[in-house]
């Protein structure tokens, strides 16, 4: 795959997490949206549950990679990628490496809690993430969850 086609593909499912996000927010949640991918298939779909579930690890992450691990019937996902819309957390990028997920590809970076801040080793040691994609509205998406809370 070309790295154009990769961009198109990665922005192509990116879309998909936000439209997760979207329920998230719609859910009252904070929004964030996650996607599985399998060899180009999607295998999951999760949003944070954090607040429906009243479980601080209900993060979209977690959640997407339980049904990722269901629908392949084994907890290492070493043939999938997951997109998310915001840089996991170290809670979740631990889960990822465990997971042995080879690619995570996120929206915008979260300089609070973000991984790469406190654990940027977490990840599987083969594993590559990419951010940036679709930042911008990812970003927005946050910023506008926030401003209104406040």
């Amino acid at each position: 795959m070309t790295a154009e086609e990769q961009k198109k593909q990665d922005e192509r499912f990116m879309r998909m997490a936000l439209d997760e996000a979207r329920r998230a927010l719609d859910e009252g949640e904070i929004p964030i949206g996650a996607v599985i991918t399998c060899q180009g298939r999607i295998i999951a779909r999760a949003h944070n549950l954090t607040e429906t579930l009243t479980d601080v690890t209900a993060h979209a992450e977690m959640q997407a990679i339980t049904m990722a691990a269901n629908e392949l019937g084994g907890k290492y996902l070493t043939q999938c990628t997951l997109y998310v819309t915001v840089e996991p957390c170290p809670m979740c990028a631990g889960a990822l490496g465990w997971a042995q997920v080879p690619r995570i590809v996120y929206g915008c970076r979260d300089e609070k809690r973000g991984y790469l801040t406190y654990a940027p080793r977490v990840l599987h040691p083969k594993a590559n993430a990419t951010g940036g994609i679709l930042e911008e509205e990812c970003r927005l998406m946050m910023q506008d969850f926030f401003k209104r809370k406040r």
